[in-house]
């Protein structure tokens, strides 16, 4: 009974289009007025809960990575960098498609948003592509592809939310979803060079040293931001919160001072943005703590997990269940509210049978990043489909050949764990 209150009223809920914190908390009230009565709700305890989802320190992470990605966007940082990448892989075959991949790869070190990337980056990498001669499909589903790595490779805000809500560490993950994103972009890289052999896209000549140092004194300050955060975080120097502010900072004196393109009205704008895109994310959390506080106490995870062990206790089983699983909730569900909901439930199931939590978190948000570009919920799918000027079935039908690479490193990250693992313990041995 309570089990199908718990997910069925959910799932129910959010296919009728309620908004996500709404779904969530009819859901735990619902429960709660089950299990105690109309005249007896825990005021107080739902109150708390709620506050105590919300009242932590590394928390603080999200809107700052939001701010600093909004502000990159603001101006010709964007574009600075995009033609940096242009000069590094634009000679080889397909060149703006791996240019697109590459500042990608780059831009994912600044805000650690898909969306940011896609609505940010997008404009500008689908209108050159077209322009030199790519087609609009290609260009666009290229550009969507290549927007998934923004969450893998640090900083991350999917990954920061795992690691709050599944007690795992920040650093860690950060600094393990490096290689896994790495990965992605070579194997976008290698399926556009398929295609630009097969469809005999252009690409540049090889740049003169000239030209080369041209681009990278125009794009040094902007490239100097991964460097910054990931050094900073890999000596010690600032947490992973702390680089988040560092990150905001740095923006704002590259867009407001350094490059002067930004007026105070559009970074009032940025501000308003940044705090309504966090309020939203942090209503997520606050009533989702309340929706994982249930869970425990109705000892559902407990339950779940002895259904899943009459299936099989052998972890890769059961990686490869979560997968599944993870997948078709990407396809419904926003990556935030679904790693809010289910964190509270995967991660004792993954401690029981011997799974790294941090390899569990990895695997979890790279296939809720596949699920970005999946109808009917991907937000990449409509974000790039509306800079590319593309109908939806036709950016459906762009971004299809790019899921089978994303899929193989999904498939690989999960089951050789060392490629997520391996890093952190490098860094981080004690």
């Amino acid at each position: 009974m309570i089990l199908s209150l718990f997910l069925g009223l959910l799932i129910a809920l959010l296919l009728l289009g309620v908004a996500v914190p709404y779904a969530i908390g009819l859901t735990s009230l619902l429960v709660l007025v089950v299990q105690r009565g109309v005249f007896n709700l825990p005021y107080e305890i739902i109150a708390q809960r709620i506050v105590y989802g919300m009242n932590n320190f590394t928390l603080l992470a999200i809107p700052f990575f939001l701010l600093a990605g909004k502000l990159m966007n603001v101006g010709s940082i964007t574009r600075r960098i995009f033609n940096f990448a242009n000069k590094i892989v634009g000679f080889i075959p397909g060149g703006l498609g791996h240019a697109n991949v590459v500042a990608s790869m780059i831009f994912a070190g600044m805000s650690g948003s898909a969306v940011a990337d896609a609505a940010g980056l997008g404009t500008i990498e689908v209108q050159a592509m077209i322009d030199q001669g790519f087609d609009r499909e290609f260009s666009a589903g290229i550009t969507a592809a290549s927007s998934t790595i923004g969450p893998i490779i640090p900083p991350s805000i999917p990954l920061i939310m795992f690691g709050v809500l599944g007690d795992v560490s920040i650093s860690a993950l950060l600094i393990g979803g490096i290689l896994p994103g790495v990965l992605m972009g070579v194997s976008l890289m290698v399926i556009v060079y398929y295609f630009s052999k097969k469809r005999r896209y252009p690409h540049e000549n090889c740049p003169s040293l000239k030209d080369f140092m041209i681009a990278l004194r125009s794009a040094f300050f902007p490239l100097l931001t991964p460097v910054i955060l990931i050094g900073g975080i890999l000596t010690g120097i600032f947490t992973p919160t702390e680089a988040s502010a560092v990150a905001a900072v740095y923006a704002l004196v590259l867009t407001a001072l350094v490059y002067r393109e930004m007026t105070l009205k559009q970074f009032f704008h940025v501000l308003m943005d940044t705090i309504k895109e966090s309020s939203v994310i942090l209503l997520i959390v606050g009533i989702s703590s309340l929706y994982g506080w249930l869970l425990i106490k109705t000892q559902i995870p407990n339950y779940l997990m002895e259904r899943v062990f009459l299936i099989s206790k052998n972890p890769l089983v059961i990686l490869l269940i979560l997968n599944i699983f993870f997948f078709i909730v990407g396809m419904f569900m926003e990556s935030i509210a679904a790693i809010t909901i289910l964190t509270p439930i995967v991660v004792p199931l993954a401690l029981s049978v011997g799974i790294n939590p941090l390899h569990l978190g990895l695997v979890m948000v790279l296939n809720l990043m596949i699920g970005l570009l999946t109808p009917p919920i991907g937000m990449c799918l409509f974000a790039v489909a509306k800079v590319s000027s593309l109908p939806l079935n036709r950016m459906i039908k762009a971004v299809t050949p790019f899921y089978l690479p994303l899929l193989i490193v999904l498939a690989l990250l999960t089951l050789f764990p060392q490629i997520g693992t391996f890093l952190p313990e490098v860094f981080f041995r004690k």
